[in-house]
């Protein structure tokens, strides 16, 4: 395989790529980007040297082309001057000088015909060369665009990777609290605090509770005593008399 031909395949290999396929198909897309962002631009500094040496060669090819097709004019040229100059001399009855200028004239012709076959020889494989050179070019073109895309997709996915981080770390930030209330903590240190004032005013109710019923307590006492009073004022024959504040009438007059 030629230089030419090897050049041509890994352009057509790398520009008929499907970088979505790849991806697809890749465990890291990130890393399979960074590798083929690298591939890429390595071969397109290859196929740029080696296009530029095929054109190079082209260059020359068409050079020393126009130089044989300058040629095929000039000895035609100089092959119509002797044939001229040896009319001269015949039609003058020189003879001698007459064939000196044709024989003049019949070198310049060869000289014409082998610069001519240099021409049919070399123009096929000058329009091959020039065909391959367009194809190059254009396969390069389509390189440099498969890398642009690639920078881009990569720059693309990297942003994502990113985002795809950050809404993690939120969404793990948000599941460490009551997802249906944002203020769970307060709530629970609320929750906390109404438990101890209810306590306290459980513990208000049993000592008001417990006043009241030393309250009572006395208040029956009291009742005991006065009932055990009335009970011995009966027994001794006398009517003890109930303690009701009498009610004072005032003259109206």
């Amino acid at each position: 395989m030629t230089e030419k031909q090897s050049i041509l395949g890994r352009i057509a290999q790398l520009t008929k790529a499907n970088v979505n396929a790849l991806l697809d198909r890749a465990e890291d897309p990130q890393k399979m980007l960074d590798q083929l962002v690298r591939d890429y631009t390595n071969n397109i500094a290859e196929a740029e040297q080696a296009i530029a040496q095929t054109i190079g060669n082209l260059r020359l090819a068409e050079q020393d082309y126009n130089e044989d097709v300058a040629s095929v004019q000039e000895w035609g040229g100089k092959a119509l001057a002797a044939s001229k100059k040896a009319d001269e001399y015949r039609t003058a009855g020189d003879a001698a000088n007459a064939d000196k200028f044709d024989q003049l004239a019949k070198i310049a012709l060869r000289k014409q015909l082998d610069a001519e076959t240099e021409v049919k020889q070399a123009q096929p494989m000058i329009d091959s060369q020039r065909v391959t050179v367009d194809k190059l070019k254009t396969g390069l073109t389509t390189m440099k665009e498969k890398l642009s895309e690639l920078r881009s997709r990569r720059d693309s996915l990297v942003a994502r990777q990113k985002s795809a981080q950050a809404q993690q770390t939120v969404q793990t930030a948000i599941s460490s609290i009551n997802v249906l209330d944002p203020t769970s903590e307060l709530g629970r240190f609320e929750d906390a605090v109404r438990r101890e004032e209810a306590k306290a005013i459980g513990q208000a109710e049993i000592a008001s509770s417990s006043l009241d019923s030393q309250f009572d307590e006395l208040m029956k006492s009291d009742q005991d005593v006065e009932l055990e009073a009335r009970l011995a004022a009966l027994k001794a024959g006398s009517t003890p008399a109930p303690q009701i504040a009498p009610t004072v009438v005032t003259d109206a007059s």
